[in-house]
């Protein structure tokens, strides 16, 4: 008789070829179409084989991204500066999530650079007159594209923080995965994929587990 090979562990090298190319190969994170900010979060997304997927790796792709969740009306021409600054509140946004789904205090760095963000762009809806008349508006020149785009993901992850849906963010649970999601009942996967590979690892943790003496 033929001796069946044990069962290997979870693979670690990504689904496919392009998923290490592609961030649009991995589905959004439950939560995402709803909070900017943790569309924001998860932009740059670390898979299995020491791969990162990063949306915002240049001016184009940060340009891409912005535009793709009406962040900014048309195409903002970013240069590497704003997409470096796009980046960095990303990591701020990232500091306040995690703090809050850990229940530990939350870097001033994060919280000032939030708070700057929302201060830095007029809310008021202004009196603007066209062709056709009057009308009230916020401003958005061209110029201040990446200020409102950074102000209005500021306000989400605030909103967010301080909502009820505060209690269901989660951090994926399913390593190596750096992606935040809001938990739907007791899943804290943020994909089917990952959800799979997590009970792969325990499954195949208990089937080696040396019995105790």
């Amino acid at each position: 008789m033929t001796e069946t090979a044990p069962d290997a562990p979870a693979d670690t090298t990504p689904d496919t070829a392009s998923d290490a190319e592609d961030p649009t190969a991995v589905p959004p994170a439950p939560g995402e179409e709803q909070h900017p900010c943790l569309a924001l979060a998860n932009s740059a997304i670390a898979l299995p084989g020491g791969h990162l997927l990063d949306a915002l790796a240049t001016p184009a792709g940060a340009d891409h991204w912005l535009l793709e969740r009406g962040l900014t009306p048309g195409p903002a021409g970013l240069q590497e500066m704003c997409a470096s600054q796009l980046r960095a509140m990303r990591e701020h946004v990232r500091s306040l999530l995690a703090a809050r789904a850990a229940a530990h205090p939350a870097r001033p760095a994060a919280l000032a650079a939030v708070n700057d963000a929302l201060t830095r762009v007029p809310t008021a809806q202004l009196l603007q007159w066209d062709e056709s008349g009057p009308f009230r508006a916020a401003p958005h020149p061209t110029a201040a594209m990446l200020d409102h785009a950074l102000a209005a993901v500021a306000a989400d992850v605030a909103d967010l923080l301080t909502g009820p849906d505060a209690e269901r963010l989660a951090a994926c649970g399913s390593p190596p995965c750096n992606r935040f999601l809001l938990r739907q009942g007791r899943r804290q996967w943020c994909s089917t994929r990952c959800g799979d590979r997590a009970r792969a690892a325990r499954a195949y943790a208990r089937r080696t587990q040396q019995p105790t003496p």
